[in-house]
């Protein structure tokens, strides 16, 4: 009975949610927290965050957890606070000192556009990334090292900040440098501090890490955990599914032909106005999401890819 009941609690919700997500909490955390508060299992995250890194997490409930292919690669921009002089086994200020440098913080204004554009990343060992089908900080934990091949990532905007804007009342100490940085996904910020304190002649790890945004989310629209539990519809924090998708060309799907593109059949169309095998968003007259296809400029169709019933 007690699991019966447990059932039928759970409810079904679509949408996106926004978390500012706390220090200490994993991205799993955040998932649990909110299956719980929600009272609904269907719940994902994309771009996972370090358990000390705060900051914009998003959170795809329901029917967008099928969305996350067009959420998890976008650009993210973050807020960082790199600590010059000591350097950690993890990358960041979780981890044991390793190696120290008194040589105090480098000039760093011919330093930092050298950042910018591609460059090359070699994973952290503290991190998810797999390898051999295990995690790296797995095979770290347990006194391992495996050889990472360095990764192409890309930094469009780095630039000094005031750290004290960003954390105000925290202990920034004298050798802290603040930083905000535009890059792509997959880019790994405590590799890209302790890079900088390389090429500065020095050591540096990663003190604080904020990530402000993420795609077209910002941290405007987020909510704590905290403020959501306490919400009497902590769904009405949700927003709409089609947001995940908001960069795609629309294709308003006729009233006769909605029922066809959710049993997964293709529209003719004016393909040929979108770009050839590129995503569209197949909607309705009113702007609801219908299904997200795929323009056949040759056969002049739009085939729906993934449906959303």
């Amino acid at each position: 009975m007690a699991i019966r009941a447990y059932c039928s609690r759970i409810t079904t919700m679509d949408g996106i949610l926004l978390i500012d997500k706390p220090e200490g909490f994993t991205s799993h955390d955040v998932v649990a927290r909110l299956r719980r508060i929600l009272k609904t299992k269907r719940i994902g995250h994309t771009g996972t965050l370090d358990p000390f890194a705060t900051g914009v997490l998003v959170m795809l409930v329901g029917k967008a957890t099928r969305l996350a292919q067009f959420v998890d690669k976008d650009e993210k921009e973050y807020v960082a606070l790199v600590r010059f002089g000591s350097k950690t086994d993890t990358g960041d200020r979780t981890g044991q000192v390793v190696e120290r440098n008194e040589g105090g913080v480098p000039e760093l204004s011919e330093i930092l556009p050298r950042f910018v554009g591609d460059i090359e990343q070699v994973p952290p060992m503290y991190s998810a990334k797999k390898i051999a089908g295990k995690k790296l900080y797995e095979i770290a934990r347990g006194g391992g090292e495996v050889e990472r091949k360095a990764l192409t990532v890309s930094i469009s905007e780095l630039e000094l900040i005031d750290p004290a804007e960003i954390w105000p009342g925290s202990a920034i100490e004298a050798t802290d440098v603040g930083i905000r940085v535009v890059c792509s996904a997959g880019t790994y910020i405590r590799t890209l501090a302790e890079d900088i304190g390389k090429a500065a002649g020095t050591v540096a790890h990663l003190a604080e890490l904020r990530r402000t945004r993420a795609g077209e989310f910002s941290l405007d629209g987020a909510v704590l955990l905290g403020n959501l539990a306490e919400m009497t519809d902590p769904s009405a924090a949700l927003r709409p599914l089609s947001e995940a998708v908001a960069h795609l060309p629309d294709f308003t799907v006729e009233a006769d032909r909605i029922e066809p593109t959710r049993s997964g059949l293709s529209t003719s169309s004016g393909a040929e106005s979108f770009e050839a095998g590129g995503f569209v968003r197949m909607v309705n007259g009113g702007g609801e999401l219908i299904a997200i296809g795929v323009a056949d400029t040759q056969e002049n169709l739009i085939r729906p890819k993934i449906v959303l019933r």
